[in-house]
């Protein structure tokens, strides 16, 4: 079971729908072996009613832009047989760049649109987000961006192919900082082979937080895995000059937060 082609059959949907209304969009309908997931998700989905903008984002740009994932267990789930194909879906051979929650898009669109020899991938769940995301592309011009709407250790475990990113970025995830929610941080133990398996050697992870405990774990899981080695001398890693400044970064900034950034390099594999 493959992802779509970019200019193939099954097409993203043009707009949100109920899970027994999306399941109609693939033949025989959406598997369902289970009813909840192994591990708890990095976020909380929120719904909300989207704007005039984020509808027409969804009905007009979403069959270039947005993938259309077989789903498993949750809407925002993968099917564990379902798997991207680069080339097809972008047209070429290329360096391929996944952002993990990308947010506004605004990081990976201004790096989609400034670096055309390049593919990118902005994994992301919620709506408006993405919706924004294909509006500020499309206005740009970033014919060389996907985005996909899904939990994102199974994007990188399993729907995209072995090796298949140069980089993957994590730019401010949700630090989670209760302690009781701490379980729900996306870098925690074994993230390491998550990333690990989309990440080609000689590959990069990057990653950025405003909050020293979330930085502190990150450091902490990523020393410790087998799959990276420290890309950087010192504590942290410079600030990664490709990224732009955001929305979250000027927050914890305002804050007197500061900002820590980490750089891994992937191991070669044995």
């Amino acid at each position: 079971m493959s992802g779509r082609s970019a200019r193939g059959a099954g097409r993203a949907r043009p707009s949100a729908g109920s899970g027994a209304d999306a399941a109609a969009g693939y033949p025989g309908g959406m598997p369902e072996p289970r009813t909840f997931r192994d591990e708890p998700v990095s976020f909380v989905r929120r719904s909300g009613r989207m704007s005039e903008a984020q509808e027409r984002a969804f009905a007009e740009l979403a069959p270039h832009y947005l993938l259309d994932v077989p789903r498993d267990v949750a809407w925002t789930s993968v099917h564990p047989e379902a798997r991207l194909d680069p080339a097809a879906e972008y047209g070429r051979e290329a360096p391929l760049i996944v952002e993990v929650g990308s947010g506004q898009g605004h990081a990976i669109v201004a790096a989609a649109s400034s670096r055309p020899a390049e593919d990118f991938l902005a994994v992301e769940v919620f709506r408006a987000g993405l919706a924004r995301t294909m509006l500020d592309a499309d206005r740009a011009g970033a014919r060389n961006l996907r985005l996909v709407e899904a939990n994102a250790p199974e994007v990188l475990s399993s729907y995209l192919p072995e090796a298949a990113a140069s980089e993957v970025w994590i730019f401010f995830p949700d630090p989670w900082h209760k302690k009781r929610h701490t379980k729900r941080r996306l870098v925690r133990p074994g993230f390491g082979a998550t990333a690990g398996a989309a990440i080609r050697d000689g590959g990069l992870l990057r990653l950025a937080t405003d909050w020293e405990d979330y930085a502190l774990q990150m450091r902490e899981v990523l020393d410790g895995a087998p799959e990276f080695e420290r890309a950087f001398e010192g504590e942290w890693a410079e600030r990664f000059d490709g990224r732009v400044m955001t929305a979250f970064e000027r927050k914890g900034l305002a804050k007197g937060r500061d900002i820590r950034d980490l750089t891994y390099r992937r191991v070669p594999r044995a």
